[in-house]
């Protein structure tokens, strides 16, 4: 077989790739653009595409004028806490899945399989009587346990495959030697899933954050996350593009720079998870 030349490298790889990177990223440059543009800029003009053009007076305005920075702190506690709870139960799940053989064990994982298959506008109905009927209504637990109901499914599904790939051994070898089931779990079994449950939590912690649909149906006026936060900079009658794309890049900035903080667990995570030795 012969070495392909540049140019056929080039037509058949590189450029495509070029052109699905850069309308990709477009959106988000075009976002940040519209964002250091002065308002009056863009109403007379429209986006600077120079630095001569740009401006912070966006983001001032942001935090000075609105209450963006306590709804960040909102998203934080919702996301902080759905990542906890998601991980204390599909961990906990996860090896009880990967190491016991019960009656409904098949039945309970295409449980959690079918939920992920439900439209999430579907649950909003049921979630919003139970929590009004329990007074969780535009409570940060309320939030946390609606945010739990589509995060733990695909967590335990994940840390199934991942447990299973550790050796049975090790447990029987633990057990051997004094050790209860929980003490191998916590001292054999947690340190080996650890860029599992890493990847895991941040897929959780960034799906929370992105959330959407329970943050406007079952908050409210005292929990107000980030995503309806920038809704509600959208006027009845005008449209302050400048001050609607800085909230944007200042909601997208903390899970960002989180997944690219740990995109070598994350990426090594899923690749070990998804491979059952």
């Amino acid at each position: 077989m012969t070495k392909p030349s540049t140019l056929r490298r080039i037509l058949t790889t590189d450029l495509p790739v070029a052109l699905i990177v850069l309308f990709a990223m477009a959106p988000f440059a075009w976002m940040i653009l519209t964002s250091l543009t002065p308002s009056a800029l863009i109403t007379s003009s429209g986006v600077s595409l120079s630095p001569a053009g740009w401006s912070l007076d966006n983001y001032w305005r942001l935090i000075e004028q609105t209450s963006f920075l306590m709804n960040m702190l909102h998203s934080l506690i919702i996301a902080v806490g759905t990542m906890l709870l998601g991980l204390v139960v599909a961990v906990t799940a996860a090896y009880a899945f990967s190491r016991f053989r019960f009656p409904g064990r098949r039945l309970l994982m295409l449980q959690f399989l079918l939920i992920n298959m439900f439209p999430v506008v579907l649950l909003i109905l049921p979630l919003f009587v139970l929590m009004r009927r329990f007074g969780l209504l535009d409570t940060h637990v309320g939030l946390i346990l609606a945010n739990s109901t589509v995060a733990i499914p695909f967590a335990v599904w994940m840390l199934t495959s991942y447990v299973g790939a550790i050796p049975k051994s090790l447990d029987e070898a633990a057990m051997t030697d004094g050790c209860s089931r929980l003490t191998t779990l916590r001292r054999i079994v947690l340190p080996l899933m650890v860029p599992g449950i890493i990847s895991t939590g941040i897929y959780i912690f960034i799906t929370a954050w992105n959330e959407y649909l329970y943050a406007l149906t079952l908050g409210g006026r005292n929990v107000r996350p980030v995503t309806v936060a920038i809704q509600t900079l959208i006027g009845e009658y005008q449209i302050e593009w400048g001050l609607l794309a800085a909230g944007a890049v200042v909601g997208a900035l903390p899970a960002t720079l989180l997944f690219l903080f740990v995109q070598r667990h994350l990426i090594g995570g899923m690749t070990q998870g998804a491979v059952k030795g």
